[in-house]
């Protein structure tokens, strides 16, 4: 994510997190286990700073946006939709995966905000990009704002998204519904918390450190 206002974050007293390729830790290879649709998953092999061989599970993701749309009298629209890995549903700001070979993340955020919620975006703008399950994924999502809302074509794939429901709440409300454990996606709560902030005035335009993949 980026700085809050007033400058950079303070380091870790650990030195902060390596770049890639930097001294200590080396990746030495992988194997793949299973590949799946939009997944795979890999036995990655490593080498720690003191030359340790150890080998980790770990799932490649392609990545993926999540846009918060904001209406025109401040209500976000958000969609209720099942979830099988958890066996319930849950009310999310529309999101999906970046499985489209060269397609640049900002045309997939505003793709998957028309199929998924039925608008379109005059005004998009970067909130930030994290990693979401950093300990075994190397999935990263970029988390959108999009404004200047249109009525849009909805296109929705998969038997989940057929009973999907479209649900616009009040945006402070919506953050509310966090608190109280109605919210619990968590590309969600970041991008709710996060556009609060920047409409609040409390931070600043997105710059992320690299490019997305």
């Amino acid at each position: 994510m980026p700085p809050p206002e007033g400058g950079a974050p303070a380091e870790p007293s650990g030195g902060g997190a390596r770049a890639p390729g930097s001294p200590g830790f080396r990746p030495l290879g992988e194997r793949t286990r299973y590949e799946g649709w939009r997944i795979s998953l890999v036995e990655a092999t490593f080498a720690a700073p003191d030359g340790t061989v150890f080998t980790r599970d770990v799932v490649r993701h392609p990545g993926a946006v999540a846009v918060v749309p904001l209406t025109a009298d401040g209500a976000v629209v958000l969609v209720r939709q099942y979830r099988g890995a958890l066996d319930r549903e849950l009310l999310e700001i529309p999101a999906g995966t970046r499985d489209v070979d060269g397609e640049p993340p900002e045309q997939t955020a505003r793709r998957e905000l028309e199929e998924e919620a039925g608008v379109r975006a005059g005004r998009l703008r970067l909130l930030g990009s994290v990693y979401n399950t950093p300990g075994f994924c190397d999935e990263e999502t970029l988390l959108y704002l999009a404004q200047d809302l249109e009525p849009g074509e909805p296109l929705r794939h998969g038997d989940e998204e057929r009973y999907l429901e479209v649900v616009e709440v009040p945006l402070h409300d919506a953050v509310r519904l966090v608190a109280t454990g109605q919210v619990v996606d968590a590309q969600t709560v970041l991008g709710l918390l996060l556009a609060r902030d920047v409409l609040e005035g409390r931070w600043p335009q997105a710059t992320p450190g690299a490019p997305p993949r």
